[in-house]
């Protein structure tokens, strides 16, 4: 049997919003690093440490009382034997610790059920889509795409083959709540380290982080929907940056806006925002290149991702467009407001890069979509993506 730990439940009170909101960009790894270093191991455990801790949890305690959480679930962590993927389960206990501080007045119930409600979800789900294996899978599966690594994901018993270059540890470092009057902002932390296998230094580490924020009345409406929702799109948006940082991003210079005014009638208040009358609207964009050079990218052809979300999951995608216009194939639905993104994709020699999505950073920092403002408005991850709304009778 082997016990992987898990993320660390944390909860903060009285923290400066802007603290929460400086979020720095990570360099990308090298490109030397990235040619140098393609057969890796990745295991989903902490680099710098291989033993869970466990406690008990009275999950009625009032504010003032700490305490750690325990709970067990079973994970599917797929490995290769051969070329054949095949899924092993791995016993996962779960350490959970608690910095409280104090609450008063109206707001402790709902901050009460609030943290009982994370901590009970990344204790005991099984399915828990905030966990070292399923952030460690999604990493294994985008790394695959790349055509630049030869990724193998292993449980930390599995011996590591001899040939390997280095290994990749996965960590979902810590939830965080953080309580700032009737407002609860959730951030999830996530780290990667690649380390040489032949002598055991760190050849590259970063950290990516997803926070979101909303009133406590809104994380508690239909069953904590927007906390279920927040679980998909932080491991949704941190396995992606992980793999960007890794083995995908380019830096590049270049200035990417919708077009309006074809199918798409522009919102004259509101930026990158457009109303349509059609369930398949056309989507256009414009990219602007600047004076910055990128050896990685020179005489690479490009074509374009796009993705489309609503207000819950992602809806329509499609990889390698040729042109800077596109019609969804299949219609979607009216009286609904649809979020959508384009990013570049840099093929040469067989292999394919990526710069970023395509976001509206006027009066933002760069943190490609990170920090949320309200989740039940727009979740964080495409919160400042372009945006249209079908009209209701729109056919």
């Amino acid at each position: 049997m082997t016990t992987l730990p898990a993320a660390t439940l944390r909860f903060a009170f009285a923290i400066p919003a802007l603290l929460w909101a400086l979020v720095a960009v990570a360099d990308p790894m090298s490109e030397e690093l990235r040619e140098s270093v393609s057969r890796i191991v990745i295991l989903p455990i902490p680099g710098d440490s291989g033993e869970a801790i466990t406690g008990t949890y009275d999950r009625e305690t009032r504010g003032l009382a700490g305490g750690a959480a325990q709970g067990a679930e079973i994970g599917q962590v797929p490995v290769e034997v051969g070329q054949v993927p095949v899924n092993i389960p791995i016993p996962l206990v779960r350490e959970i610790g608690m910095l409280v501080g104090g609450i008063t007045g109206a707001l402790e119930r709902r901050t009460q059920d609030l943290r009982d409600r994370l901590t009970e979800d990344l204790a005991s789900e099984v399915e828990q889509p905030l966990s070292n294996i399923a952030l460690a899978t999604d990493v294994f599966w985008g790394l695959r795409e790349t055509r630049l690594v030869d990724p193998k994901l292993f449980a930390k018993t599995t011996p590591i083959p001899p040939d390997t270059d280095a290994i990749l540890y996965i960590n979902l470092e810590e939830v965080t709540l953080n309580i700032q009057k009737d407002v609860a902002i959730v951030s999830t932390v996530a780290t990667a380290r690649l380390q040489n296998q032949a002598d055991g230094t760190t050849l590259y580490r970063t950290t990516a982080t997803y926070s979101d924020r909303d009133q406590l009345k809104n994380w508690a409406n239909n069953d904590y929907a927007l906390w279920r929702e927040y679980r998909e799109f932080a491991r949704h948006y941190l396995a992606r940056e992980l793999i960007a940082q890794l083995y995908d991003r380019v830096p590049m210079d270049l200035t990417l806006a919708p077009v309006y005014g074809g199918s798409i009638k522009p919102d004259k208040k509101v930026p990158w925002h457009g109303e349509t009358g059609t369930l398949r609207p056309t989507l256009e964009w414009h990219a602007e290149r600047g004076d910055a050079d990128n050896a990685a990218i020179e005489n690479a052809s490009i074509l374009w991702d796009l993705e489309i979300y609503d207000g819950s999951r992602p809806v329509y995608q499609a990889a390698n467009l040729p042109g800077s216009s596109f019609t969804p194939d299949t219609p979607l639905e009216a009286c609904k407001t649809y979020y959508w993104s384009v990013r570049p994709a840099y093929q040469r020699d067989g292999i394919t890069r990526h710069g970023a999505w395509m976001r509206n950073q006027a009066g933002t920092s760069e943190d490609n979509g990170n920090v949320g403002r309200a989740a039940s408005v727009a979740h964080a991850y495409f919160q400042d993506f372009a945006s249209f709304e079908i009209d209701c009778r729109a056919r």
